[in-house]
């Protein structure tokens, strides 16, 4: 498999690298992307595939669950240089469909890292929980799934706001927050908050 990525790193430079050097010999003096992409680190979720974003477009960071962790350096270090340096306008937070990250919200394991991972997504299970109540049918099970999945984006929306350089920006006008879902089946995105 990893023969495959050395293989399509030769297929890139080939058929898209050459034909675009003016391009790509920009990227290599700067970046000046726009949009902090948030995501969940899904190999299905690809932010430049599904908003048809080009090199530079994004700048992106992805872990399970697409968390806004309450006390992590590397997070907050991310987004201090996206705002500050980078000058970004929006941040998204983009959920998706299909999310293992919720699903295992519901599950007991041996895990030793995963759990306390997931203690910053706890909260949308149980305000999902609180207004559903007990659920038993199928239907209902499904309508929960995605409702944990909503409302962990608008969580982790939460979460990033609480930031103090995020919340100076949003007070400055200088940046613009933005949840959104992905669904795996349609390929749309969707906004949530």
């Amino acid at each position: 498999m990893f023969e495959n990525i050395l293989k399509g790193n030769r297929e890139f430079v080939e058929e898209d690298f050459r034909k675009n050097t003016a391009f790509y010999q920009t990227l290599a003096k700067g970046q000046n992307p726009q949009i902090l992409w948030i995501g969940c680190s899904d190999s299905r979720v690809v932010p430049e595939r599904i908003t048809a974003s080009k090199p530079g477009d994004l700048f992106v960071h992805r872990n399970i669950g697409n968390i806004v962790p309450c006390n992590d350096w590397n997070f907050v270090t991310m987004v201090e240089y996206a705002i500050k340096h980078l000058k970004v306008r929006h941040i998204v937070i983009c959920g998706h469909s299909d999310c293992g990250a919720m699903k295992a919200l519901d599950k007991e394991g041996d895990d030793a890292y995963i759990p306390l991972w997931l203690n910053n997504a706890r909260e949308a299970k149980e305000r999902v929980d609180r207004k559903m109540g007990v659920v038993t049918s199928q239907e209902a099970m499904k309508q929960r799934k995605k409702m944990i999945e909503l409302e962990n984006i608008r969580l982790q929306t939460e979460h990033l706001k609480k930031y103090p350089i995020v919340a100076r920006a949003l007070e400055k006008g200088d940046i613009s927050v933005h949840g959104v879902y992905y669904d795996l089946e349609s390929g749309q995105i969707s906004v949530v908050t």
